[in-house]
């Protein structure tokens, strides 16, 4: 516990920095409430920390050129899991030496690392927007793990055209040369397929979640992949039994919360999801940024 005290304390110049770059940012509690032994539970405990804070989407849409936004203040559903899973990250990469300028600068790289292809910005198509994209993406980074096929889901494909056809929702694709990366990328994702677990079948999986589990919901409608993101928190419920709740930056609910309704029944219960694929946060994942490494981020 004194260790973690001495870390918050460290880390306040650095999230005053953070606030100062983003035009949303008025204040800040500290982010990380409690230290797990794996960065699966330890972004849960970074997660917690942020309930309630505001539902806003589009907060990575502030700047005319791509460049990496940092926001503690608002998130919408996919800015809230790649802030949680940074700063998990992060903080087990510093565990033993959390100086606030090094987190600073592990953090931003493990953000860029998440958010973009390659980890690497170079604009507007190099950020991944699509989750199937995304999934592949950090997997082959070595950061996480898609498990919906091991814990029982079945194969699919499912042509994606979203973006293209909903030009007026991404002003960055009034840009031709925007427009045609991103087309390539979505003809590149329609045609792979994928393991997904269909929503009559959560309930049958349930015990096989884990907590700190990524959760992405698959969407009904034609031309979109995944339309909703969270995490895996197990609840005991008022009849005394442990089920497992979705842990997310809530559109409905205009905050992050913590479900009522255990997965199986929210995902059920929204005809705008057909079901759930799940990743998994590798205990490994740290290794793929050493602190050595970390010191030359500029």
């Amino acid at each position: 516990m004194k260790k973690l005290f001495t870390l918050l304390v460290a880390l306040g110049p650095l999230f005053h920095t953070f606030a100062q770059e983003s035009t949303n940012f008025s204040s800040l509690r500290q982010p990380v409430s409690a230290p797990g032994t794996t960065p699966a539970e330890t972004a849960v405990a970074i997660s917690k920390s942020f309930l309630g804070r505001p539902y806003v989407p589009h907060t990575l849409d502030v700047n005319e050129t791509e460049q990496l936004v940092v926001n503690f203040r608002a998130f919408d559903c996919t800015t809230f899991l790649e802030t949680t899973l940074a700063l998990s990250l992060t903080r087990h990469q510093l565990l033993s030496d959390p100086d606030s300028v090094q987190f600073e600068r592990v953090f931003r790289k493990n953000l860029t690392q998440i958010r973009y292809r390659n980890g690497i910005i170079n604009g507007f198509a190099s950020r991944l927007h699509y989750f199937s994209e995304w999934l592949v993406d950090n997997e082959q980074k070595g950061i996480l793990r898609d498990v919906t096929q091991k814990i029982g889901g079945m194969q699919v494909s499912k042509p994606v055209s979203y973006m293209t056809k909903s030009t007026w929702k991404y002003p960055q694709l009034s840009d031709p040369k925007n427009r045609q990366q991103i087309a390539l990328i979505e003809s590149a994702i329609s045609q792979q397929s994928f393991w997904f677990i269909p929503k009559k079948q959560i309930r049958q999986i349930e015990n096989s979640l884990k907590e700190g589990d990524i959760i992405m919901l698959t969407a009904s409608r034609p031309g979109l992949d995944m339309k909703h993101v969270g995490f895996v928190v197990w609840q005991t419920d008022s009849t005394g039994e442990r089920r497992a709740h979705l842990l997310h930056a809530s559109s409905q609910a205009g905050e992050v919360m913590i479900s009522a309704e255990p997965l199986a029944d929210y995902v059920q219960w929204n005809r705008q999801f057909s079901g759930i694929r799940v990743a998994r946060l590798k205990e490994t994942a740290t290794q793929n940024l050493s602190y050595k490494d970390a010191r030359r981020i500029n």
